[in-house]
């Protein structure tokens, strides 16, 4: 019975220190990351495990804040956040929809990456079983008006690998990262965004 009682112990001291070392993972990510530049792939796989819709593009960061997401293929999308908002851009529809940066938090992962220190305040954490060659970290949006339920962050050895995105009915969106760079020189301009004339813009300006 006490070797039982030892063997908890020591794997709940274990579960402890795993999850400590995972949240660690993000806090270096936020607190090394001034910029960053990374390709990624994005796939929707349905609640039953069904893979559908991809898509590909550029991701850039610079904190605190200000990111720029561009969808290129197989449509055209582009989300930037300038620091202070965020510009959601539907060439197809020539539609903008903007945010304000602190209400996008939950619902644009891409502003929880450019967050600073204090995005640990928006949402609750939860360390998960190492997978696919990666360590995850849940983050669940303490907004309930979010439009994700969880955001998955996976960390590999140099760093974030990949994000996993889960809405209110089950459906997932895959992203991972290649091509990582850390800290590069961006170029100017990188984080502005002015709305094309005739397009619709709807919300806070």
């Amino acid at each position: 019975m006490v070797t039982r009682l030892i063997a908890a112990c020591a794997l709940a001291a274990l579960a402890m220190l795993a999850e400590g070392a995972t949240l660690d993972r993000l806090r270096a990510f936020v607190k090394d990351t001034r910029t960053a530049r990374a390709q990624f792939v994005q796939t929707v796989v349905d609640r039953n495990g069904r893979p559908g819709a991809s898509a590909s593009g550029e991701f850039l960061l610079e904190r605190p804040g200000k990111f720029r997401w561009t969808v290129t293929r197989p449509y055209r999308q582009l989300l930037v956040g300038d620091g202070v908002r965020v510009w959601i851009y539907d060439e197809d529809l020539n539609q903008v929809i903007v945010r304000r940066l602190g209400d996008a938090l939950g619902a644009t992962p891409a502003a929880l990456l450019a967050g600073d220190a204090d995005v640990e305040r928006a949402f609750t954490w939860q360390d998960l079983p190492a997978a696919d060659g990666l360590d995850w970290l849940a983050a669940t949006p303490i907004d309930t008006q979010s439009s994700f339920t969880e955001i998955r962050l996976g960390f590999d050895a140099k760093g974030l690998a990949a994000l996993e995105l889960v809405d209110a009915f089950g459906q997932r969106s895959r992203v991972r990262f290649t091509a990582f760079e850390r800290n590069p020189q961006l170029p100017a301009g990188s984080f502005s965004f002015t709305p094309p004339k005739g397009a619709d813009v709807i919300g806070e300006k």
